[in-house]
């Protein structure tokens, strides 16, 4: 199975001085858990990490700190890595585990960016894989119990 077939393709950025206050509304609004973040103008094209709804709970709400007094850029996971649209999940998976990263920036061929891949992404995609197979699994045994069936009462 190939990237391009499960990453999240909706991205929401922020650029990394937005307090985590106006971060988590942005979640809210957009229905998202995780939010690309850019650097600040003049850099706002380059994307400088991922902040997630589990960094503002543990690095800042857990700590006491309001999030009106921190900034995405000091609780965000830096971007080290990214994947082709096109690279296999396993390939996918690899570059996480050796990176010990749960997310990667997916880029399209023209290496622009095209969305983000998320454990949570293979899961879901491997899961329907696994539930087509049992489909399949199911259909074949249940064709091969109606031709049982058929030459049992044919006999």
């Amino acid at each position: 199975m190939r990237v391009d077939r499960v990453f999240t393709r909706s991205i929401v950025g922020v650029p990394e001085a937005c307090d985590l206050r106006d971060a988590a509304a942005m979640m809210h609004k957009y229905h998202v858990g995780a939010l690309l973040v850019t650097g600040d103008a003049p850099h706002d094209t380059t994307v400088v990490g991922f902040v997630t709804d589990r960094d503002i709970v543990v690095q800042a709400v857990a700590q006491d700190i309001s999030p009106r007094e921190i900034t995405v850029g000091d609780v965000m996971t830096p971007v080290v890595a990214t994947v082709p649209e096109t690279a296999d999940i396993f390939e996918a998976l690899e570059t996480m585990r050796s990176g010990g990263m749960r997310r990667l920036v997916v880029t399209d061929a023209e290496n622009r960016i095209a969305g983000f891949l998320s454990l949570d992404d293979i899961v879901d995609g491997l899961a329907a894989e696994l539930a087509s197979v049992s489909a399949l699994l199911k259909t074949e045994r249940s064709r091969e119990i109606a031709q049982f069936e058929e030459m049992k009462a044919a006999a």
